[in-house]
Parts: C-alpha cells; structure tokens; sequence
C-alpha cells in the first residue's frame, strides 16, 4: 500500500492500521507505539545547502512495518527518497550515506516491479508550501531481526528530484538534501 495524505489523514491512516494506543504528534516529535510493537524515528536534517528537514516514524505490527514520512522545506513537486546502505549523515551532502540500500543485490527500480533495490522507495510530491508527507507499508522491512530486512541503522534521504525509477543505479534522483538515520525507539 502507497499513498499520499494530509498530516491529519496520515495520523489516522497510522493509528488505525496499526492500533497504536495514544496520539501521534505533528513532525519533530515521536509517535507512540502499543505495547508489543517496535518502533523506529529518523530525524531529517537538512543537507546540500538546504533547508528540508523531517521526521520518519516506522511501526511494525503482523509482520510488517508501516512508514510514515513528514518533510517541509521542499521545493513544490515530486522528490525520490530512499534508504541508503550506511546510517552516516555526516558529510554535507549525505554522500556518507554510501548508495541504496540493496541487501539482494538487484538493479534500481520501482518498489514493487522487480527488480528493486529495498531502499528504492517512492517519489512523495510537496504541495506548493514545501510540505509532504507519506504512508507506505512493506511487509519486506522490519524492525530489528533479519539483516536483509532490518531498516535500523541505515540512512533515510531526500533527494532533490524525482526518482525515474529506471537510471542506474540511482533513479537520477538529483542531490540528497535531508538525511536522517533510522533509530530503534
């Protein structure tokens, strides 16, 4: 499942689909997870001059793990984000982040249409203030556990542009400008 929703809808979509007790708050902050699931935040910082910045909130429930992505400071229109192979966000173009996340070592492409990397996620496409947001579930993530599954520990990035979802091996995404390491709650 992939779509796009308002912060209101996504606290909803959230909090429906996985039967989290307690509210979810606006970006910056953490959402709350029941008790007997794993949770996992990324904080987005800016990068490459820019002025993005997010938070990421990962869930996992029934064997699977919900995302919910909040960004400002975009540019309006469509831009790729991934999960990249190393929780590094130190260089100032998240180049530290190394390439896309790719556990099977298959080519770039669509989520979904083989082949694809696990890190080859989505375009989420900022309206005209800058601000997107997302919800995706994948029951190919998790939340600790099997290395080519665990998204604990790799970095979560911005990209300038869209992804083309074709180009090698990075979907031509542009420049990176927001990176955040995803974190065990």
């Amino acid at each position: 499942m992939l779509k796009s929703a308002t912060i209101g809808s996504v606290t909803l979509v959230l909090l429906a689909a996985l039967g989290c007790q307690g509210a979810h708050k606006s970006a910056g902050t953490s959402s709350s997870v029941a008790p007997g699931q794993k949770g996992a935040t990324a904080k987005l910082e800016p990068k490459s001059g820019s002025q993005v910045k997010g938070t990421a909130f990962f869930v996992e429930k029934d064997g699977g793990v919900t995302l919910v992505l909040e960004v400002t400071g975009l540019a309006p229109g469509e831009h790729a984000f991934h999960l990249h192979e190393k929780g590094d966000c130190s260089a100032p173009d998240a180049t530290s982040a190394g390439g896309h996340w790719n556990p099977t070592t298959e080519d770039h492409g669509k989520w979904g249409t083989h082949p694809f990397h696990r890190g080859d996620v989505a375009n989420l496409t900022a309206d005209a203030t800058g601000k997107a947001t997302l919800t995706f579930s994948t029951p190919l993530w998790s939340i600790g556990g099997d290395p080519t599954r665990d998204v604990v520990g790799h970095a979560l990035i911005i990209h300038a542009k869209a992804d083309d979802f074709k180009t090698q091996p990075t979907g031509d995404a542009g420049g990176r400008v927001a990176c955040g390491v995803v974190q065990k709650d």
